[in-house]
């Protein structure tokens, strides 16, 4: 048994629960986890801190990438997982653990059509190519929400006689004189403002159990201690509990750290709005795809739009100062999203005429005119000659008023780092063995993506490994 960790024989205050599988965490990896545990024969606690189910999830704009799917044939595109490895790969710097990589591609397509055919999610019938990937391969959740799935497994596991237990704050786990991971000390009745209400209770796991309380990127003590440019000068697209007390608590009992210091920020985030905000349904979905960044001081473009998000960032961070995203009428029209919601709250603006949109952001307009007169010509010769980005199809010449823009300062939004798991989904110690009786998916897992998430893979490998962890912890054996 590791010392830092708690057993049953100690004397804790509280009542006592008991299930084959505890679950930590009620976002996208820990449900699809709980269902396929419960599908699988266990008998299944999911525990949640806050008042409400679906974490992060519940909030992110409800993207999946996977390759090969029947939306894809539909719309005449060629794709394959071997495409989509070597994308995620390039992105992550080639620093993503091969095999793990292998396991998200090989299985996404199955979780797509796991969440769509056995949930009961509906995606918006459409495929976007979004930064970094080479081929349109994202779907869409209805409603742009990942409200939209957290809701449809919520459902099953109702359907399936498991409820989420909600204000339930994880503290340690338990494991027993062998080393197995074989419960968890929480806190019931916690209150998030008052973390020190409440009191302790352990519940037994009897098989496993998963960690899937997600990522660090409102821990700012954690994530400067990573990466030190991150400080609260840094906002982040994160609910404020996204913090790191699960993930240490891993840590304390041996569990590998892998690529704490990669942390994703999000480039399409303004800084004239808090958190996620509605301004990436313009910059992300418009501006990223059709139009182009501009560095408000040079008036000139200075990265490919369409470039993985770290590349996006750290181009963006590099001048200084909020550059801006610009995209003309034609554009939106032909992305087909609405905007409405972000020219309601002001992210985004319009303008009659793109001599009013640089007197507004305060470029001078003969450098603007001539970095998007340049642009427009690539669509002449059908190449994008100052950074190659990719044309698509629907794209053109942006010359069509009225003209928008909005400021863009990149925001904390995903941590590509956490703990090693192997193929199973089992927790990996820092001496290359399992810790027996400890899984984990989902953003407190790190290696899958290497120094840059894809958008649009972090439902898909929340589905992919929570399904995974799930299953494999159900059918252990530990009293065998």
């Amino acid at each position: 048994m590791k010392e830092n960790a708690l057993s049953f024989d100690e004397s804790l205050n509280g009542c006592h629960e008991a299930a084959d599988i505890v679950v930590i965490g009620s976002g996208f990896a820990g449900l699809a986890a709980a269902i396929e545990a419960r599908n699988a024969g266990a008998s299944v606690i999911v525990i949640e801190k806050m008042k409400a189910f679906g974490g992060n999830s519940i909030i992110c704009d409800g993207g999946i990438a996977a390759p090969g799917t029947s939306l894809q044939k539909k719309f005449g595109i060629t794709d394959s997982p071997d495409i989509m490895y070597r994308d995620m790969l390039k992105a992550g710097l080639e620093i993503n653990y091969p095999e793990l990589v292998r396991v998200l591609v090989d299985n996404a397509k199955l979780a797509f059509e796991w969440s769509r055919d056995y949930l009961g999610v509906e995606y918006l019938d459409r495929v976007d190519t979004f930064g970094g990937h080479s081929i349109p391969r994202c779907y869409t959740a209805k409603n742009i929400s990942g409200s939209t799935i957290i809701k449809k497994q919520i459902g099953k596991l109702e359907e399936l006689g498991v409820k989420v237990k909600t204000e339930i704050c994880f503290k340690n786990f338990v494991q027993n004189q062998k080393g197995i991971v074989n419960g968890i000390v929480a806190k019931a009745d916690y209150d998030y403002k008052n973390p020190d209400q409440g009191r302790d209770i352990h519940i037994k796991a009897k098989k496993g159990v998963i960690l899937a309380s997600g990522g660090f990127g409102s821990d700012i003590a954690f994530r400067t201690a990573q990466d030190p440019r991150l400080t609260e000068n840094i906002d982040t697209t994160n609910k404020p509990f996204a913090t790191a007390e699960a993930l240490k608590a891993a840590l304390r009992i041996g569990a590998a750290p892998v690529h704490l210091p990669y942390i994703q920020l999000g480039p399409w985030a303004s800084p004239d709005e808090k958190g996620y905000g509605d301004g990436p349904m313009f910059s992300e979905y418009v501006v990223f795809q059709y139009g182009v960044i501009v560095d408000p001081v040079t008036g000139r473009r200075f990265v490919n739009e369409l470039s993985d998000r770290k590349t996006l960032s750290d181009k963006i961070l590099s001048s200084g100062h909020p550059c801006i995203g610009i995209a003309d009428s034609k554009s939106v029209v032909e992305s087909g999203w609405n905007i409405d919601c972000c020219l309601r709250k002001g992210v985004v603006k319009e303008f009659g005429k793109l001599k009013e949109l640089a007197a507004f952001y305060n470029i001078q307009y003969e450098k603007l005119k001539d970095t998007i007169q340049f642009f427009n010509k690539s669509f002449e010769g059908g190449v994008d000659r100052s950074f190659d980005k990719p044309l698509l199809e629907k794209a053109g010449p942006i010359s069509n008023p009225p003209y928008y823009g909005i400021r863009l300062w990149p925001k904390v939004h995903h941590t590509m780092g956490g703990v090693r798991i192997n193929v199973r989904g089992e927790v990996i110690d820092l001496d290359g063995n399992i810790i027996e009786g400890l899984y984990a998916a989902g953003e407190v897992v790190g290696g899958i993506h290497g120094a840059s998430r894809l958008g649009s893979c972090a439902i898909t490998d929340c589905l992919v490994f929570g399904r995974i962890a799930g299953k494999n912890a159900a059918l252990k054996d530990y009293n065998s």
